[in-house]
């Protein structure tokens, strides 16, 4: 059996891939592909889980797509206990973000102020 870092991709995963490079990848153009290469986006071709990716799409593109990211860097998916978006889980991390942190945390607070509140009462 193969192991999850060694398989093919989806087309629902290379559909995401074609659609973040077009949208949000500052180095292609439609007219040219690849503007640091000058010929067709190289992450239009790659069919296996460990292709070698471009280094800009993997660090400032594929970021946008925290699923699709888990599912190429073989990461589980978590999500956030406080607004329920879908994030690479790494680590004890429980929320996707430093806000939902800290707004999970003022909301926990006025919780146990409430409650001691009321005890006194």
């Amino acid at each position: 059996m193969m192991s999850n870092q060694n398989r093919e991709l989806t087309s629902k995963e290379k559909r995401s891939i074609k659609k973040l490079v077009t949208r949000l990848c500052a180095n292609y153009d439609s007219e040219y592909g690849c503007l640091p290469l000058d010929c067709d986006c190289p992450m239009f071709g790659i069919c296996y889980t460990n292709s070698a990716m471009c280094r800009y799409f993997r660090e400032s593109v594929l970021p946008n797509d925290p699923e699709l990211q888990a599912s190429l860097e073989s990461q589980p998916i978590r999500t956030c206990q406080y607004c329920g978006q879908k994030f690479p889980a790494d680590g004890k991390r429980v929320y996707c973000s430093q806000q939902c942190a800290e707004s999970a945390r003022r909301q926990q607070n006025a919780a146990r102020v409430r409650k001691f509140r009321n005890k006194r009462k």
